[in-house]
């Protein structure tokens, strides 16, 4: 699924990576890089997303915990950055998604990390939320290129997404890991804060697509106690609309923290009989491929 090399370093070698960095300095000066678009100059306040000019991340570590394709060898190089885009009233990660806990670094300090985990022996770098840290990213791909930095991109996110940003990531990203959270509006907005969540993932999920096809994109859904998650919808998006052959990840893992733990019905673990009503629906739309989580 993933390439031995990662496809950014014929951009790097062309010089186009570099170019593609200096563009993202001039764009976060008034930032749009996500669906927020809320105009700031992020090299002198901090935008939606809490972030400044510089990659702040909380943690760099082999991770083992993705999927069967992203753990080979000794497993994901996974790069924890702060911040999101989402305000998900359930997030595992919300001490550093909405926190914003962790440390700055400056690009070439974010280039060793990267070096460091391929060191380790890991398959691939799997960048978690790296939206609003895009310009430090580009610019340690790049610099990290030059120390002999290999490893293909992984792309971890929401999927709320720009799709101009995901367009200038065209050939940088190897393989994009992306949720579909729901499949109504009502739903975004009451557990994550966003007003259109399903109609921006839907057009960011297509530009993905577009990029990599079914071979190198996998949808995550996690499912949310009473079906909140919307699996049939979601599934049949990507059925007629993408590709029967996209890698569909079914998440059984889900249990409240954060918010949720006063939110009902999000105050409970999925059930048995939910799972299981989820994952009958991968054989009745026909997927081809994917995997499911032990539910115990």
């Amino acid at each position: 699924m993933l390439p031995e090399r990662g496809i950014f370093l014929e951009k790097a070698h062309s010089g186009e990576l570099r170019d593609l960095a200096h563009h993202l300095s001039e764009a976060i000066t008034h930032c749009q890089l996500c669906p927020h678009r809320c105009g700031v100059d992020r090299t002198r306040q901090t935008g939606y997303c809490a972030q400044t000019d510089k990659a702040r991340l909380t943690n760099a570590v082999v991770h083992t915990g993705e999927e069967p394709p992203l753990i080979e060898g000794a497993g994901a190089g996974a790069v924890f950055f702060s911040g999101c885009t989402m305000r998900c009233v359930y997030c595992q990660n919300f001490g550093f998604s909405q926190l914003n806990t962790g440390f700055d670094h400056h690009d070439e300090t974010l280039a060793e990390i990267f070096l460091s985990l391929q060191k380790k022996g890991v398959s691939n770098l799997d960048l978690v939320s790296p939206t609003p840290h895009l310009r430090a990213i580009v610019s340690a791909l790049d610099i990290g290129a030059r120390k002999g930095l290999t490893l293909p991109v992984v792309y971890n996110t929401s999927s709320y997404e720009s799709v101009e940003t995901l367009q200038w990531m065209d050939g940088v990203v190897d393989l994009y890991l992306a949720d579909i959270r729901y499949t109504t509006e009502a739903y975004g907005m009451k557990y994550s804060g966003v007003k259109d969540y399903w109609s921006v993932a839907r057009k960011a999920i297509r530009e993905m697509f577009r990029q990599v096809g079914s071979r190198r994109l996998i949808i995550r859904l996690l499912v949310l106690p009473e079906g909140i998650n919307g699996t049939r919808e979601a599934l049949r998006f990507v059925y007629e609309e993408l590709s029967p052959k996209v890698h569909i990840s079914l998440m059984s893992q889900y249990f409240p923290v954060y918010k949720a733990l006063d939110l009902p019905p999000l105050n409970r673990k999925i059930t048995a009989r939910e799972y299981e009503e989820a994952s009958a629906l991968l054989d009745e739309f026909g997927f081809e491929n994917g995997w499911l989580q032990d539910f115990s």
